[in-house]
């Protein structure tokens, strides 16, 4: 049984993701401030963190930042406030997902799933020895196995769902790909009507292997459509 750890100051909240979850089958830790969900995360090494980002005693990027200095426990980021400078400040720090209040609960426990399962196939593949997948395409290279991207034979350091969606999309070259489809094959769950995170995700990556990320020649947009890589 999975543990989740659902920390949130607003007490209808708290019992209404922590009856949700327990119904699905998990086992739930609950923490009302930020210094007790740090404490928790750190002493009952939950499998998944569901973290509110205004919390009273230690913020909920304060506790991202603390989590992910020192384990990989995925993060789903809950904020009230609508605004791309948050979801992209919990993103930066670490979290996998966010959803913004007031949110489906129904949508909630669907991610928390994807996450988990996610997690334990990327477990159970680090825990085998692969042969190396290698993709190229024009100035980028990326190695599966050693799970490294080059630009101009130089590496570029890349976080774990940029790692992902840039091999999603190499390995559909010239192909538009939708940002529901990028949403399924990289988040892991159904589009429910928020794929911003798709697109900061792509400004970073074009931040990081395009020469003038303005005008990108590889990571392109489809207009109304979604992306595409250009080998």
């Amino acid at each position: 049984m999975a543990t989740v750890l659902v920390v949130d100051d607003d007490q209808a909240i708290l019992e209404a993701v922590s009856y949700n979850l327990r119904r699905d089958g998990l086992d739930v830790l609950t923490a009302a401030d930020g210094v007790t969900g740090l404490q928790l995360a750190r002493e009952r090494d939950p499998d998944l963190i569901v973290l509110d980002l205004m919390l009273p005693r230690l913020s909920g990027l304060d506790v991202c930042r603390a989590v992910r200095a020192e384990r990989a426990v995925p993060i789903v980021m809950l904020t009230a406030r609508d605004s791309e400078t948050d979801m992209v400040a919990g993103l930066e720090l670490g979290a996998d997902d966010y959803l913004t209040k007031p949110f489906s609960m129904r949508e909630l426990c669907a991610r928390v799933q994807a996450a988990l399962r996610r997690d334990r196939l990327s477990r159970a593949a680090g825990a085998h020895t692969l042969q190396a997948d290698v993709l190229e395409g024009g100035a980028i290279t990326l190695n599966v196995t050693a799970h490294e991207v080059q630009r101009d034979g130089e590496l570029v350091a890349l976080r774990l769902r940029e790692f992902e969606l840039l091999e999603h999309l190499m390995r559909h070259p010239n192909q538009v790909l939708t940002r529901e489809r990028i949403m399924e094959a990289v988040w892991g769950y159904t589009y429910t009507g928020e794929t911003r995170t798709v697109d900061v995700h792509m400004r970073w990556l074009r931040e990081k292997l395009e020469a003038d990320p303005a005008h990108p020649r590889q990571l392109l947009t489809v207009r109304g459509v979604g992306y595409k890589f250009v080998p």
